[in-house]
């Protein structure tokens, strides 16, 4: 294909606005609300779920599991016979958390009632939205229904949100980036591992919170849930604050940069600034990586969840390299290996961000907006750090690994640009 000089400027020109942008960003997080108050198109029968658009007969078990669950979790139905109904009848609307400025973590349920977290881009004034995680074992966010599953989707919304509400207006909302920043010097990378990430926002809000838990009963729940039993609780807050700040780089014309990387289980989809909310689409990939003792790749659901889209900002899989205790888990193979993966997301983006440095790569920032031109020229496909569902719901996660997307929605999405630049 020929270069168009022009065509050349005028990306270029674009791919900096958009770094800028996405460098400039300061997600700050407000507060937390019910879903219904955020979203004003989300009705009682509305559920918004990870990935690109998915019809309920194609979806993969643990996101069918999830969808039964939020509807029982809402009192649309008391059986998981009588929500397999109301979705095979059509009566739940159903859409993608991206098209609502939301992510979710793995099947990404956000249904009326469920907490949110509210992030404002202070910059530039565009919020983003993600649930609260759910901790670990029988999950929603895994495919899993049950009872068990449903009260403490319930005790989020009734216990915590509330609270959480309170103590984060106190202290008059919490930079998320500066957090983001803080933990990678301290050997995360905020996919696959938030520990230092949950111990800082604890401790930024501990005062605040203090003082909203005093004299309660289950103070001592309420605390633990966020500092001790949840290594991965900032997860949603580091997925919310990418959102917030790659939607600000969203509808640039002539901008070849990604702006959202997602998937459902069945199909990886990407958005591409320049060509708005389209969605590029192919069969997602298995992830590689190592299995929890007494499960094997038989075992596993393809790759699943809007997390992803902290990738999109630099960090993730791309800032593998400051985060050696992760290594083993995710099956990287070694810290040097690790640091290649980092060195080598710096082929296929725009710039690096001088505002997220790497330790461990002597303070090189994250590598920073995913071009599609590069990743096509190159041939190098971004890398992602991902925990593995089993197949069937309610299970739960079986292992963690590294995947990439299918190198078609890149050639898809450059066929697409060229197309609407007139080349």
């Amino acid at each position: 294909m020929e270069k168009d000089e022009n065509c050349l400027t005028r990306v270029e020109q674009a791919n900096k606005i958009a770094v800028e942008r996405i460098m400039a960003s300061q997600p700050i997080l407000i507060g937390v609300k019910p879903a219904h108050e955020v979203f004003p198109e989300m009705k009682k029968n509305s559920i918004f779920h990870a990935g690109p658009p998915v019809a309920w007969r194609d979806m993969c078990g643990p996101m069918q599991g999830a969808f039964i669950g939020a509807i029982r979790y809402e009192g649309l139905a008391q059986t998981e016979e009588e929500a397999v109904a109301l979705m095979e009848q059509g009566k739940i609307e159903y859409s993608p958390n991206h098209n609502h400025g939301a992510v979710g973590p793995m099947t990404g349920m956000i249904s009326y009632s469920m907490p949110v977290f509210v992030v404002k881009n202070e910059t530039y004034g565009n919020y983003g939205y993600c649930t609260i995680n759910e901790g670990l074992g029988e999950v929603m966010r895994f495919g899993a229904n049950g009872e068990k599953v449903i009260t403490r989707l319930k005790w989020l919304e009734q216990v915590l949100a509330p609270v959480l509400d309170k103590a984060i207006k106190k202290a008059g909302g919490v930079n998320l980036k500066n957090i983001i920043a803080q933990a990678l010097a301290m050997g995360d990378e905020m996919h696959q591992r938030n520990v230092a990430a949950s111990l800082l926002f604890y401790r930024t809000i501990s005062g605040e919170l203090s003082q909203e838990v005093a004299g309660r009963e289950d103070a001592k729940d309420i605390v633990e849930f966020i500092a001790k039993k949840n290594d991965q609780f900032f997860l949603n807050l580091a997925m919310v604050a990418s959102k917030a700040i790659m939607d600000s780089a969203r509808d640039i014309p002539h901008s070849t940069v990604v702006t959202a990387m997602s998937r459902n289980g069945v199909e990886f989809g990407i958005n591409v600034s320049g060509l708005g909310s389209r969605w590029f689409t192919a069969p997602v990939n298995m992830p590689e990586g190592l299995y929890f003792p007494g499960y094997t790749e038989e075992d596993a659901n393809p790759d699943m969840g809007d997390s992803t889209i902290v990738e999109c900002i630099g960090i993730g899989g791309f800032a593998m390299g400051c985060a050696p205790a992760v290594v083993n888990f995710v099956g990287a193979g070694s810290v040097s290996a690790a640091i290649k993966y980092s060195e080598s997301m710096g082929e296929i983006t725009v710039t690096r961000n001088a505002n997220l440095p790497m330790p461990n790569l002597n303070f090189q920032g994250v590598a920073t907006g995913i071009d599609i031109s590069k990743v096509v020229e190159t041939g190098i496909l971004p890398i992602i750090n991902t925990g593995i569902a089993h197949k069937k719901p309610g299970i739960g996660q079986v292992g963690a690994g590294i995947v990439r997307p299918p190198m078609k929605i890149f050639l898809e999405a450059l066929r697409a640009f060229m197309k609407n630049e007139g080349l």
